[in-house]
C-alpha cells in the first residue's frame, strides 16, 4: 500500500512540476530549447517512474529502521543548507561541505570524504563553468 501512495504521490509531483515549467516566461533572448524543455523532460521521468511503482508496487516493502530514517533526514537537511549557503559562500566552498559529508555518511573514510568533496567541486566547476562557461555562485573569493 505505501508504494501505492508513493507512487500517486510522485505522479502528482509531476504534475505540478509540468505545470509550473509550463508557466517559466521565456526572454526574447533564450535559446532555441528554451527553459522549459528540461525541467518538462525532468518531470515525465518522475511521472513514469511513478506510474510503474504505483502499478507495480512491493508486494511487502521493508521500511529502513528509525536511524536509517535519521540518516536519510539529515542528508535532507545538508541538502537544504546546500541551496541556503549557496549563494553565501559560492558554488566551490558549499559544494566541498555537502559532497564532504555526504560522501562520508556513505561509509568512505574522513580523508577520502574530503578528496570526493574537493574533486567533486573542482571537477563540477571545472566542466560547467570553465568549460560549458554556465554561471555558478560566487564565493567571498570571487569563484
Amino acid at each position: 500500500m505505501s508504494d501505492r501512495i508513493f507512487g500517486v504521490i510522485g505522479l502528482l509531483l509531476s504534475v505540478f512540476y509540468i505545470w509550473a515549467a509550463l508557466i517559466i516566461e521565456e526572454s526574447f533572448l533564450s535559446d532555441a530549447v528554451g527553459p522549459k524543455a528540461f525541467p518538462i523532460i525532468i518531470a515525465c521521468v518522475l511521472g513514469l517512474s511513478s506510474i510503474v511503482i504505483a502499478l507495480r508496487p512491493d508486494p511487502e516493502p521493508v521500511w529502513p529502521p528509525l536511524g536509517q530514517l535519521a540518516e536519510i533526514a539529515a542528508a535532507a537537511v545538508v541538502m537544504f543548507l546546500y541551496s541556503m549557503l549557496l549563494p553565501e559562500i559560492g558554488f566551490i566552498f558549499a559544494t566541498i561541505l555537502a559532497a564532504t559529508y555526504l560522501a562520508w555518511r556513505l561509509g568512505s573514510t574522513l580523508l577520502g570524504s574530503v578528496l570526493t568533496g574537493l574533486g567533486t567541486s573542482i571537477g563540477i566547476y571545472v566542466i560547467f563553468h570553465l568549460v560549458l562557461g554556465l554561471s555558478l555562485a560566487r564565493g567571498p573569493f570571487g569563484f
